[in-house]
């Protein structure tokens, strides 16, 4: 196969993916990965209001389109024990580039900027958001486009690669055949539509450690704990250049922290008692949304299972990675990686790799809001599992967890674990 380590100039994305509605098979949707959650749970609640009209108008922003066809050798579900089957959401930021101040990391758009994995366990009592560095480097496998072709994969290819080349799809499948989950549900982000939304909840507080600069693009955000408006949000969670480290890990933590400041804020007595900012906010989310889920009384019972789970027992974690030695810039998976997966596939507690993790009701310049498994900087050698070398992880890719955790529950998680540590904050531009 070629090597598609970087895609040649930018493949224009299945057009099921850009600006237009579509009907029959590809109802109207477009999605949102770094504030699914937020929008799941509040559909849940305003779902409770049974207010008919709001959802003829919302699944109307909504653009449905099923990439089911477009799916070959697709791994089997694991029949786990729970009264209900696990939940595995692939959610994805669309990179397009073209809202106002979508352009802040300075990068060409028609990627995907954002992977994230939302697992639900099967007795309903606990989730995961796991991100998936947009640099990590993979096999990335064959895949079909919008039109049954066949679009050849590539060796040492970073992740996002794969959207470019053929959006949601191909994302999907690329994900099952790396981790060997099946994924249910997925949903596209649109970055515009994520402005919006916080600009619905009148902004998001977070902390600042220092100056963000970004004057080409007109935006400044000055050091101290304040609130960001949609524009300065989305700065906020895309810049990379001049904030923390500077790294695609660092954003990710950062990210993750964003996500908790929205859904605190979007779950707080202020919104929800005020019925105006829960529809401008789900307008807003709805007209940014792609997804395979059929409607909004669907996305409603699964933000249900959301709010019965509870923000504290919703974390999210980074892949673990070191960064590469190969290709400079780029991350690289460890074994830790492949027990994560397999911890996933068969819903067990994820133990020690926990750490580092931030809980959805944690916001930024809490103290232990970074999140992810714990990264060093690239200088170090090391990464989120703490090896050396790519090589070297927990345990081998075959071997299966054996610490006590593997006969919980999923909800029996270990008291030992930890949350991120003050060099994690730092390395995401986050307040310690």
């Amino acid at each position: 196969m070629p090597d598609a380590a970087q895609p040649p100039a930018q493949p224009e994305l299945p057009s099921a993916y850009r600006a237009g509605k579509r009907r029959g098979r590809t109802r109207r949707t477009h999605t949102v990965a770094k504030v699914l959650l937020a929008t799941l749970l509040t559909l849940g609640m305003v779902s409770g209001l049974s207010v008919a009209f709001l959802y003829r108008h919302f699944n109307d922003n909504i653009n449905v389109v099923d990439v089911g066809d477009q799916l070959y050798d697709r791994p089997e579900k694991v029949k786990v024990e729970g009264p209900k089957e696990p939940l595995n959401i692939l959610v994805m930021g669309s990179d397009s580039r073209d809202c106002d101040g979508c352009g802040v990391d300075q990068e060409a758009g028609g990627g995907s900027d954002t992977t994230i994995l939302f697992h639900l366990s099967a007795d309903r009592q606990s989730a995961y958001g796991v991100s998936i560095p947009r640099d990590s480097l993979v096999e990335r496998p064959d895949c079909k486009s919008e039109d049954g072709k066949t679009i050849p994969g590539g060796t040492g290819a970073m992740w996002n690669a794969a959207y470019s080349y053929g959006g949601p799809a191909c994302t999907i499948q690329q994900f099952e055949q790396t981790t060997g989950i099946p994924i249910d549900n997925y949903v596209v982000v649109d970055f515009g539509s994520f402005k919006g939304m916080v600009d619905a909840v009148d902004g998001v507080e977070v902390c600042v450690p220092e100056d963000i600069d970004s004057s080409e693009y007109g935006i400044t955000i000055p050091a101290g704990t304040r609130t960001l408006d949609g524009k300065e949000a989305l700065a906020y969670v895309r810049v990379r250049h001049g904030v923390g480290d500077g790294s695609d890990i660092g954003r990710i933590k950062r990210q993750q922290a964003f996500i908790g400041a929205l859904v605190a804020k979007v779950l707080s007595s202020g919104t929800l008692t005020r019925f105006d900012r829960l529809v401008r906010f789900l307008n807003a989310a709805t007209k940014g949304l792609t997804t395979d889920i059929a409607n909004i009384k669907e996305m409603a019972k699964i933000g249900l299972q959301f709010q019965d789970i509870g923000l504290k027992r919703i974390r999210f974690i980074t892949v673990p990675f070191v960064y590469s030695t190969s290709q400079p810039g780029r991350v690289e998976w460890t074994s830790d990686a492949d027990i994560l997966w397999d911890r996933i596939l068969h819903d067990k507690p994820l133990g020690k790799l926990r750490n580092g993790s931030i809980g959805a009701n944690q916001v930024p310049g809490s103290g232990n809001a970074a999140g992810g498994t714990g990264s060093a900087s690239p200088s170090d050698g090391t990464g989120a599992s703490g090896g050396a070398s790519p090589s070297e992880g927990a345990s081998s890719s075959s071997g299966s967890p054996t610490d006590p955790t593997d006969t919980a529950s999923p909800t029996d998680e270990p008291s030992d674990s930890v949350d991120a540590s003050a060099d994690d904050l730092e390395f995401a531009g986050l307040c310690t």
